[in-house]
């Protein structure tokens, strides 16, 4: 189903301190936080999700990546099989692996507002092309750089990608790329986010100016937080991980959070915890001292 509802519980709530409490739930992001520099997830990793499994934690992958890049994990959903994906913008049921997958929830970013933002950003910041995520369609303009690693169905403006009667219009539009190719990518993110204003959610998880935008009020938090609220979970169960300003939010609405020794510095700032690297296991480092504390 879409979901566009404004979420206002995805703020961190004052209650007894969270290393104290079971969790119930552990929600990582994917790229520089459970997996490698080469995009695996190592034997150690393997252990550790399964053994919070096990324990009776469920375990969301909450990623930027689209639903047809989870294959990286397929193999290693437990249980409910659900992931958070596109900055919160879905939520997919990855039972039947690639290509097999259903949206459980959708919250689209509406086209009007993808005009405006398309607009705004292309007047604050000239020189800047942008990609179009759908559910199952991925379109770019012809200035594009080749960031993907995919060929896209339809190379057009992305004004007419995003018209009423623009390829896969059927289709939610679950989020736009943006890129600059000379910008310091922090300073576009803080350009983007004043010049877009409400018209849409705008965060960064690429080491490059390469910006994703969603609705105005879809993060990774907001959604987690429906998933949560859905199972009967409050945010002080929740145990978070993340590396990059799209994380930023998720880590403050977790009751405890963790950056990665390879985070951004807003996620150091955001996380109430810091791990070791990516490349170094930190997340199942973390799991294993968790299950430690916790075992009866």
């Amino acid at each position: 189903m879409r979901e566009n509802d404004r979420v206002t519980s995805a703020t961190r709530q004052p209650g007894t301190p969270s290393a104290a409490i079971r969790p119930r739930l552990i929600a990582t992001d994917l790229d520089g936080t459970l997996l490698r520099d080469d995009k695996s997830v190592s034997p150690r990793t393997v252990a550790a999700l399964a053994a919070a499994e096990a324990a009776g934690i469920e375990v969301f992958f909450v990623t930027g990546r689209p639903a047809r890049w989870m294959n990286v994990v397929s193999d290693h959903v437990h249980g409910h099989g659900l992931a958070i994906c596109g900055n919160g913008a879905a939520v997919v049921d990855l039972h039947g692996g690639p290509g097999a997958h259903r949206f459980v929830k959708v919250r689209e970013l509406l086209r009007a507002n993808a005009l405006n933002a398309v607009r705004l950003l292309r007047e604050a910041a000239p020189g800047t092309v942008f990609a179009v995520e759908q559910t199952y369609g991925f379109h770019q303009e012809p200035d594009y750089p080749k960031l993907h690693m995919e060929i896209p169905d339809n190379l057009r403006p992305a004004e007419e990608l995003l018209a009423p009667d623009g390829p896969d219009a059927d289709q939610p539009v679950l989020k736009i790329l943006a890129y600059h190719p000379s910008l310091d990518p922090d300073a576009f993110l803080t350009l983007a986010r004043l010049a877009v204003g409400g018209h849409a959610n705008v965060t960064r998880s690429s080491p490059s100016a390469l910006l994703e935008l969603s609705g105005p009020d879809v993060s990774k938090a907001s959604t987690l937080a429906l998933c949560c609220a859905e199972r009967g979970i409050s945010h002080e169960e929740v145990v978070a991980f993340g590396d990059m300003p799209n994380d930023v939010e998720m880590l403050t609405w977790a009751g405890q959070s963790f950056a990665m020794g390879n985070a951004h510095p807003d996620v150091i700032a955001a996380a109430s915890g810091r791990t070791v690297a990516n490349n170094d296991d930190g997340v199942a480092v973390v799991i294993e001292n968790l299950l430690t504390d916790h075992t009866p």
